[in-house]
């Protein structure tokens, strides 16, 4: 029994963090208790500032002497904040359990009677179940809302699985009726409905952030946090007062983007951010760690990291029986057990726990002896404890020591569903409930409904003159008001017309340029505009030099929160690497997902803060919708407004670099997204009018929507502006070059679109010149947008078939055009192909289908048969088909091209 004692004692010493080894007998006692007496009346008479410095001290001499000393950044699985320094609650405790209560109890009612209605919808009541108390805590002490000025409040990253319990306090809070309760999932009632998740797109006055893809509220919130203090250290706008919490499970943690961040937070002294880590234990097929802890995995990471750690693990009732244990026995015995036998001991009686949790050392059974097995069965985890929970929340909202802190917090899946789903496996998406667990979820938990109507899982809503209804609205309002909540009015601005980037466009003119140069050059002109400049956001992931955008770092800045703390390499150079506290650039480093974070914070931020940001994010397309889609459907369903850059784009455009980054499928992927306008122009002037369309459409007329372009890095001439072409330009496309021929044998039209237009112009030549061939030559700048409009008319049509049928613009300019019509770009063929449905003749597509490789761009386009020879010949056989030529015609020119037929099928080479 001695021993035991002994052992504990040392485990836990080496917990702390003290030098003593931990051994299986200490070698000398009382050596031990004069360093630990010593360390008592430092703390007592110095503080903990001072026993820190100590012990650091002593740690550095260890190191200079050799002494190995134990890398272990975890503490004991203890609440950090012990019982002597939790302070007061300041709410009515009462109210708060019956609010609590009333919510719980709609969160669940609403899963529960969506899926009495069928049709299967779904619905998740476990994460709200075991979370409803950090929540509550939080609305009716923390959260801060929008304020006066509507902008003013804190964000908050929800969980997205615990959507029921923000929806259940809405309803009580008169923001929701029960018919949206009712409409769970069903949200084309006509009553309207609630979406499954946070979705600012479908629920525009609700929801701010989407967060349920896993991993991606986390990485938000970080940015968001970065972004706050971006905004104050500019002067844009002063965010001292605004807070950025996120709420994530602990599963989650194990999304590589919840976790991938966290050093910036650290690094860029984000005080401003919480994180609020539900614990439960469980993800959807069992333990999240069953064989070890994970709050202990992840204290020992966010530690590392450089954050406050705030445990809380253990509910009140603990309190007593940590104080009456002397000999350590009772932290060592919570410290060895896994968290796969704590969720077991969640789902049985007080008899199993007193047996297997307490009863491996008899002082420990000693210990609880006074308390009956409904007491140890009823005995709660820390997230559970309301006192607890406050206690953590007020430490990590004044800390303000220049760190994150995350909270990590334990709480039991599906508490208070019983044998629904308390604790188990299956509580992740646990969505019925048999009426006899209705019954013992509306006793635990005070609900005023009788037993015959139980059964039906009615909503319950207390009047508006109760106690429960007037202490919920008041907390709120003096937090400042609801939320979750969205504004639905936003400020606009006033940005410059295309008259205003006349110069920039007259000096790309003629020019040996890329069109990632005249991107750039745009941008440059946006910074340096009176109106917008200040609200411009650069953003890029260590691309700069790569883009040509090095200039911009002396001009503007590198955005550094500690500004520049040394003298950079290249300091003697005009175009120096400059970090400045009030740089505009953001350069983020090596992570496409966190500079996208940037470009959601950044384009939502007339939503959150009440100015019109505008992201100019420009990174390696093949590393955007391939990559971090997710963030950019996040950006999507966030109602994010800004522009998107694919540098280095074109899977032909890009030579050299090889098959992981040359971007064949970027416009394609990018279909897929209704807010994203997709563009692949081939002129600087197409550059600068799709720029400041979007400025107009965006920033001017207060559309929700990104614009995506892409911008390569081939150099060729750039040719004036022709008359007229805007409006060509922006809808998809317009007629370039025509190319008469005395007696053409026949007329084609030639799609080109980047750089492949090139291609197309030159085949133009080669087919007036050697085969007698007239063309015209159209600049296709979004096969995307030209489709939506086509479909658009067509479904029109269709449904009002009565009526003048519409005519898309695409139809339009081609009405009466000869064929046949010859698409080329540096993208796979389905992008072109969108539009055969509505080409008025014989329609061909080239692609660039097929794995890409290092090479120069004559040898890609000839290998992807984009080149000028390949849409020659696709040409001609196009003509050979419908009669105007022969077959010896074809054959003829594919050996005069010097074109070789049993070339490789780059789709499969």
């Amino acid at each position: 029994m001695q021993e035991s004692k002994t052992v504990a004692k040392a485990e836990v010493a080496q917990q702390l963090g003290e030098l003593q080894k931990a051994a299986k007998f200490d070698t000398d006692a009382a050596e031990t208790q004069e360093w630990l007496s010593s360390l008592d009346y430092v703390l007592k008479s110095k503080g903990p500032d001072r026993v820190r410095f100590l012990i650091d001290q002593l740690r550095d001499r260890a190191a200079a002497e050799g002494v190995p000393l134990s890398a272990d950044t975890a503490t004991p699985y203890v609440n950090t904040i012990p019982l002597k320094d939790q302070p007061a609650y300041p709410g009515n405790r009462e109210l708060e359990r019956r609010i609590k209560s009333i919510v719980r109890w709609n969160a669940m009612a609403m899963v529960v009677r969506a899926n009495k209605r069928g049709g299967g919808v779904g619905g998740h009541i476990s994460t709200f179940a075991s979370s409803a108390t950090l929540y509550e805590v939080a609305f009716n002490h923390f959260f801060n809302g929008r304020g006066e000025d509507g902008y003013s409040g804190d964000s908050v990253y929800f969980q997205g699985h615990a959507s029921p319990g923000m929806y259940s306090r809405a309803f009580l809070e008169g923001r929701l009726d029960e018919a949206k309760l009712e409409n769970f999932r069903r949200e084309l009632e006509p009553e309207g409905g609630l979406c499954s998740y946070p979705h600012p797109w479908l629920m525009p006055s609700f929801w701010e952030y989407p967060t349920v893809s896993m991993g991606l509220g986390p990485i938000m919130a970080i940015y968001q946090a970065r972004f706050n203090e971006y905004l104050r250290d500019r002067g844009l706008k002063d965010t001292s007062g605004q807070k950025v919490w996120a709420f994530l499970g602990d599963g989650e943690c194990d999304e590589p983007e919840t976790l991938g961040a966290i050093g910036l937070a650290a690094r860029e002294k984000l005080d401003n951010l919480v994180f609020v880590i539900n614990c439960n234990l469980q993800r959807l097929d069992g333990p999240v760690r069953g064989n070890g802890k994970v709050i202990q995995e992840l204290e020992s990471i966010f530690n590392g990291a450089g954050w406050n750690v705030i445990k809380v693990i253990w509910g009140g009732e603990w309190d007593e029986l940590l104080a009456k244990d002397t000999t350590g026995l009772l932290a060592k015995r919570m410290n060895e057990v896994v968290d796969g036998q704590y969720q077991k001991y969640t789902g049985m009686p007080g008899s199993y726990i007193r047996e297997h949790f307490f009863g491996k050392y008899p002082e420990l059974l000693e210990l609880v002896k006074h308390l009956s097995d409904e007491k140890l069965e009823k005995i709660r985890r820390g997230g559970h404890d309301p006192e607890k929970v406050y206690a953590a929340y007020k430490r990590a909202t004044e800390l303000n020591n220049g760190k994150p802190t995350v909270i990590l917090a334990k709480t039991v899946k599906g508490y208070g569903l019983g044998e629904a789903g308390e604790g188990r496996n299956v509580a992740h998406n646990q969505k019925k409930m048999n009426e006899e667990e209705l019954l013992e979820f509306r006793t635990r938990f005070g609900i005023p409904i009788s037993d015959e109507k139980v059964g039906e899982a009615p909503f319950y809503k207390p009047p508006e003159t109760s106690q429960e209804i007037k202490y919920l609205r008041q907390q709120r309002e003096s937090l400042g008001g609801y939320l979750p909540s969205r504004p639905t009015e936003h400020p606009t601005m006033e940005v410059p017309s295309l008259d205003d980037f006349r110069k920039t466009i007259a000096k790309l003119e003629n020019k040996e340029i890329s069109t990632t140069f005249a991107v750039v050059q745009t941008l440059v002109a946006m910074c340096r505009d009176k109106r917008i400049g200040k609200n411009v956001v650069p953003i890029v992931p260590d691309e700069s030099r790569t883009f040509g955008m090095e200039g911009m770092f002396r001009q503007f800045g590198i955005y550094a929160h500690a500004g520049q703390l040394y003298e950079p390499v290249d300091s003697d150079l005009v175009t120096y690497y400059k970090e400045a506290q009030d740089g505009q650039i953001l350069e983020e480093g090596i992570t496409e997902a966190g500079s996208m974070a940037s470009f959601n914070a950044a384009g939502t931020a007339y939503s959150c803060h009440g100015i019109n940001m505008i992201p100019f994010y420009i990174y390696y397309s093949m590393f955007g919708f391939q990559r971090i889609g997710d963030l950019i459907w996040a950006a999507a369903d966030m109602r994010a407004k800004g522009f998107l850059i694919g540098g280095t784009a074109g899977r032909t455009t890009l030579n050299g670099e090889g098959l992981q980054h040359q971007d064949g499928h970027s416009l394609l992927n990018a279909i897929a997204f209704p807010t994203v306008r997709a563009y692949d122009p081939a002129f600087a002037y197409e550059v600068v009018v799709i720029i400041q369309e979007g400025l107009q459409r965006m920033y001017a007329d207060g559309e929700q929507c990104i614009y995506y372009i892409t911008a390569e890095n081939d150099p060729y001439n750039h040719p004036e502006m022709p008359e007229g072409c805007e409006e060509g330009i922006i809808k998809g496309m317009y007629k370039f070059r025509s190319k008469d021929v005395d007696n053409a044998k026949a007329r084609v039209q030639l799609f080109g679109s980047g750089a492949i237009l090139n291609s197309a112009l030159a085949a133009q030549e080669l087919l007036a010149e050697k085969y007698g061939i007239a063309s015209d030559v159209w600049s296709v700048t979004s096969y995307t947008q030209l489709r939506r409009d086509a479909q658009s008319c067509a479904r029109w049509n269709m449904l009002h078939p009565t009526e003048t049928p519409r005519k898309s613009y695409l139809e339009t300019i081609l009405d009466g055009v000869e064929g046949p019509f010859i698409s080329a770009s540096d993208y796979v063929c389905a992008l072109g192909e969108q539009l055969t449905p509505w080409i008025p003749g014989d329609y061909c597509v080239l692609g660039t289908d097929g794995m890409g490789r290092s090479e120069t761009r004559e040898a890609l386009r000839r290998h992807f048969e984009v080149d000028a020879e390949s849409i020659t010949i696709a040409t001609l056989s196009r003509l050979a088909n419908a009669d105007v030529l022969s077959a010896d015609d074809v054959a003829a020119a594919i050996k005069e091209l010097d074109y070789d037929p049993e070339k490789a099928d780059p789709y499969y080479a």
